[in-house]
């Protein structure tokens, strides 16, 4: 087992490439962000590159393997699992896709849907055309018209004030949540967006700041997940400021050259985040199931 390290991103994307994915989860910056929270090791099994994930709580696979996987090398992951697992029920394999679900089901395996990932026409969010966008074109414009404003490429220089806007986000969104869950999925997005921004070139990630009155009010970073799509990792704004989330995801979209399709993850069965990413009207959700041994 190897833990996973920043130069391990070539060997990564080297089987991440072996076909084209749809799932935001099928990338390397997806998975290092997320180093600070788990022990992430991989190994190649029988061909297949296996990315494990392990907590306090247990261990279980993130992505399914990587390559020709066949029920040897389904049986030597789910043994690695439990032999790290006092609760086998722990013991999983995450974000397989819906056109691999009759490999799993062919020799026993349970599965069982997980939150879908939102998928849009990029000229629906540019032209933001039609009675389903006038709310997000009135808010553009409202935007547009009462503040003086700057869009700008990402620079290293502007982490510090990008993770100042962020805690203040972080503290306005804690106070109207009394979800336990919710309160916790926030704070963990700390450490994910400063690594983010921390290895910002490294991972080949796009971003975009908007600075209201010379201070940075809104930020927005994604990557680039396949030849038709760009995946929005994340997007932070100041929610005093009306319009300005309409307008950094407008025009961070507009942006973007030879891509058809947007994806914006899912929405980790938060129902307001689930209102906000259906409003947007997405062309189709894109399923993601999660496997274990009945």
């Amino acid at each position: 087992m190897k833990k996973l390290e920043l130069k391990d991103k070539s060997i990564i994307e080297k089987y991440l490439r072996l076909k084209e994915h749809n799932l935001s989860s099928f990338s390397f910056t997806n998975i290092f962000i997320w180093k600070d929270f788990f022990r992430i090791t991989w190994e190649i099994i029988g061909g297949s590159l296996c990315i494990f994930m392990q907590d306090d709580i247990g261990c279980f696979m993130y992505l399914p393997p990587l390559g020709k996987a066949s029920p040897e090398i389904i049986s030597q992951c789910f043994k690695i699992m439990a032999d790290a697992n006092s609760n086998k029920s722990f013991s999983r394999i995450e974000n397989v896709e819906r056109g691999d679900l009759d490999f799993y089901k062919s020799f026993g395996l349970a599965v069982k849907p997980r939150t879908s990932e939102y998928l849009y026409l990029k000229k629906d969010l540019v032209s933001l055309a039609g009675n389903n966008y006038k709310s997000k074109r009135s808010a553009y414009n409202y935007f547009v018209k009462n503040y003086k404003f700057k869009l700008q490429e990402f620079k290293p220089d502007f982490q510090d004030e990008c993770m100042d806007l962020f805690k203040s986000w972080l503290a306005k969104r804690k106070e109207k949540a009394s979800d336990s869950i919710y309160q916790r999925m926030l704070e963990d997005n700390y450490s994910t967006n400063l690594l983010a921004m921390k290895y910002y070139k490294s991972l080949n990630l796009i971003g975009r700041v908007v600075k209201v009155q010379g201070e940075i009010k809104g930020y927005s970073f994604g990557f680039k997940l396949n030849k038709d799509t760009f995946c929005v990792l994340f997007e932070v704004t100041d929610t005093d400021i009306k319009g300005l989330a309409q307008y950094i995801f407008r025009e961070f979209v507009r942006g973007l050259n030879g891509f058809s399709f947007i994806n914006i993850m899912d929405d980790s069965g938060l129902e307001n985040l689930k209102k906000v990413k259906i409003s947007y009207r997405p062309v189709r959700l894109e399923p993601a199931y999660v496997i274990t041994r009945n």
